[in-house]
């Protein structure tokens, strides 16, 4: 594996960061690559150096909090659902203004509908319609239930601005999914 340049990462943080931060000010849409080059204090050729344009750094940015997630949920394959939610529901709270932008603020719909596929791709293996309540119901009906569900409950937390400890939602995230998708 070979080793990227600090000076690489440290400029591409600083894009996302002023991605996130030029976002809770205006429309996706409306932000230039000048707002960005500005925000992150880099030239716009530097800009294009790292990515082929806004979209792409915003799609770059989408796709590394969901591989995260999906590695953390590989993490907590062994665990249960509420110890796993918590992996979860730390990392929505380490990564506030990145989920809240995204969730809350309607800001990119193609983040909540990317989260609900990952979700559905998730939770698949989760569910059992083979004995227990779920017995002889839809396994896909089941699965976008619960995706869908977890999607809301999480949009409800950031749009209220952590209504409850992070702790607290992972404990009933989990409690609802031992209860639906065994």
């Amino acid at each position: 594996m070979t080793k990227v340049d600090r000076r690489i990462l440290k400029t591409q943080d600083a894009l996302k960061k002023a991605v996130i931060e030029l976002m809770s000010d205006k429309k996706f849409d409306d932000i230039t690559i000048q707002d960005l080059s500005d925000r992150a204090n880099v030239s716009r050729g530097t800009i294009y150096l790292h990515y082929m344009d806004k979209y792409d750094l915003l799609d770059k940015l989408i796709e590394s909090h969901i591989n995260e997630l999906r590695e953390r949920c590989e993490a907590a394959a062994e665990m249960d659902f509420i110890s796993g939610s918590l992996i979860w529901t730390e990392y929505f709270e380490s990564n506030y203004s990145f989920f809240s932008m995204m969730l809350a603020s309607k800001g990119a719909p193609f983040f909540r509908n990317r989260f609900l596929e990952f979700l559905h791709e998730e939770f698949r293996d989760e569910v059992d319609i083979t004995k227990g309540k779920n017995r002889g119901l839809n396994k896909d009906v089941i699965v976008r239930f619960v995706a869908s569900a977890y999607v809301g409950v999480v949009e409800w937390w950031f749009t209220n601005e952590k209504p409850i400890p992070h702790q607290d939602l992972a404990e009933q995230l989990g409690t609802l999914l031992e209860r639906n998708c065994n």
